[in-house]
């Protein structure tokens, strides 16, 4: 009703233009601006959803293996946990000019635990961080050497995981500078003073994954990247106050780390949007609301509801196509390919043909992997 007044509006303005070149330009105006009107009240009937389409990582570890136990090898006699403050105050005795290496525990720990929370967030694996997982091991003058055959198999067993994932290596080297810099500022037509302040955290790290059912390491991974923190201000204590500090940037690489080697082996997630319909039908518009719930199951049970009794064609068409969306978000492809070539036959939407096209390259991407 209120496009039909809008439409109504615009068609007595065009013609009620005196001169017949300015009523040319107006009509030509305004049938772009009701091609743009008649296109949004076209999508009015359609509802936008976003899903998560799920992708094989770069180096699928096998099915059997579910379930990962997450140690480090690296800790020795040199690691420990000192306060925030305490690192703090040693690069700032040296006028925060340093370059050192910092054998942190916390920024080991917090790539253990966000490694884990990673992978299972992935939905691929399961994971256990025992109580004691920094473990003693031979090292030479990089890494810790392989794990033990026996070793591998005996915590396997204890902890109920088909392999371990360990950290053999782990390095941070902190590098730090403080500068005062002098330009001219044309704002205030003179010249500025302010300080500087420049982090970088340098990380290696290499983890392994060793397989005790074929005695096999499956991933020998090794990572080195550098973080890099700036910041500037007229006063050295408001710039010290906002940076961040040593301690936590060690944290920051660590998970850093956990990010990198996560998006190795785990599932990686991408988003893309969906088009459902929610108009054309009373059922069509109750089974939206239970969209908006996240009730699936009952929009689907409405929809094939629709699909099996409406009369008309547009209805069932439409129901047809939002059932091939619900079997899409369970996984079935085959399910949701058939209930969308069906509504393409029941009646023609052009929303249906770029669906099915969509289908189809999900198919051919399943196959490559």
């Amino acid at each position: 009703m209120v496009f039909e007044k809008i439409l109504g509006y615009l068609l007595s303005y065009i013609f009620s233009i005196e001169t017949r070149d300015m009523r040319h330009l107006v009509r030509k105006n305004y049938v772009i601006v009701l091609l743009v009107l008649l296109f949004v009240v076209s999508c009015t009937s359609t509802k936008t959803i976003t899903i998560e389409i799920p992708q094989a990582s770069q180096k699928e570890l096998p099915q059997r293996i579910q379930s990962l136990l997450i140690i480090n090898r690296t800790v020795d006699e040199k690691y420990s946990d000192l306060e925030t403050d305490s690192i703090q105050r040693l690069f700032y005795q040296q006028n925060f000019d340093y370059d050192t290496v910092i054998y942190d525990l916390t920024a080991v720990d917090t790539t253990l635990k966000a490694l884990g929370e990673l992978l299972f967030e992935s939905g691929r694996y399961d994971f256990v961080i025992p109580e004691n997982r920094f473990i003693k091991s031979e090292k030479n003058t990089f890494f810790s050497k392989e794990m033990p055959w026996e070793q591998v198999k005996e915590i396997c067993e204890i902890y109920n995981t088909d392999a371990v994932l360990s950290m053999d290596m782990y390095s941070t080297r902190i590098s730090t500078d403080f500068d005062e810099i002098t330009y001219f500022d044309p704002y205030n037509n003179g010249f500025v003073s302010n300080v500087t302040a420049e982090m970088k955290v340098l990380y290696n790290a290499l983890f392994r994954i060793y397989d005790p059912v074929e005695e096999k390491i499956l991933i020998r991974e090794f990572f080195k990247d550098t973080l890099v923190w700036e910041d500037m201000n007229s006063s050295p204590r408001v710039l010290f106050s906002q940076f961040t500090p040593v301690k936590q940037a060690l944290s920051e690489a660590g998970i850093a780390m956990a990010i990198d080697f996560s998006e190795k082996i785990s599932t990686i997630w991408r988003v893309e949007r969906r088009l459902i319909f929610i108009k054309g039908d009373s059922q069509l518009k109750q089974a939206g609301t239970f969209i908006d719930t996240g009730d699936w199951n009952s929009a689907m049970a409405i929809w094939r509801e629709i699909s099996e009794k409406a009369r008309s064609k547009s209805v069932k068409s439409k129901a047809q196509f939002n059932v091939a969306i619900g079997f899409e978000l369970q996984g079935n492809l085959d399910e949701a390919i058939s209930w969308a070539l069906d509504s393409y036959n029941t009646m023609y939407h052009p929303a249906t043909y770029q669906y099915l096209e969509i289908l189809k390259h999900r198919k051919r991407e399943i196959k490559k992997q």
